[in-house]
């Protein structure tokens, strides 16, 4: 073993509480995205939760929902629930995660903002799931125990 690998290695043994954030979170989402995919007709499913949730969204998504949203809820059930099994995917593996992080935060704030609900509300768990999207591309949980790690000296843009 060269002292590089294990210079690294104990240099990012201390993240291996991150790790299991990062991997725990994909699960999560690569479960929930594979469910839908797999269900099919989910589109429904998003016309339902916007519709719903409407009166009670902030006042600056209404528009957005109302004229790109709704009129397109095919394409948006596909990107939610690809979105979701990628960014789990991507989680799991350690692939580009501070990327897979950015898009959950992003995914996320859009059901938050669409529900409408504060940020210390006590059944929003989107507040919470985008707290810790934002802390695993915040501490760039793709240092340790991935794939991220293996590929950052070919690929730049992953370190």
């Amino acid at each position: 073993m060269s002292s590089l690998n294990e210079f690294t290695r104990k240099k990012t043994a201390h993240l291996w509480p991150i790790t299991l954030l990062r991997v725990y979170t994909g699960v999560f989402f690569a479960y929930y995205g594979f469910g839908k995919i797999k269900r099919g007709g989910f589109a429904d499913g998003v016309e339902g939760f916007v519709t719903g949730r409407l009166e009670s969204s902030y006042g600056f998504i209404r528009p957005f929902l109302e004229s790109v949203v709704l009129p397109n809820k095919e394409l948006f059930a596909v990107l939610v629930s690809w979105g979701e099994l990628l960014i789990g995917l991507g989680l799991i593996v350690g692939l580009a995660t501070r990327y897979a992080s950015i898009a959950g935060a992003v995914m996320l704030a859009a059901f938050w903002f669409t529900k409408g609900q504060g940020f210390l509300d006590a059944q929003n768990h989107d507040a919470i799931w985008f707290v810790i999207f934002v802390v695993l591309a915040a501490v760039h949980a793709g240092r340790a125990h991935s794939l991220d790690a293996k590929l950052a000296d070919r690929f730049r843009f992953l370190a």
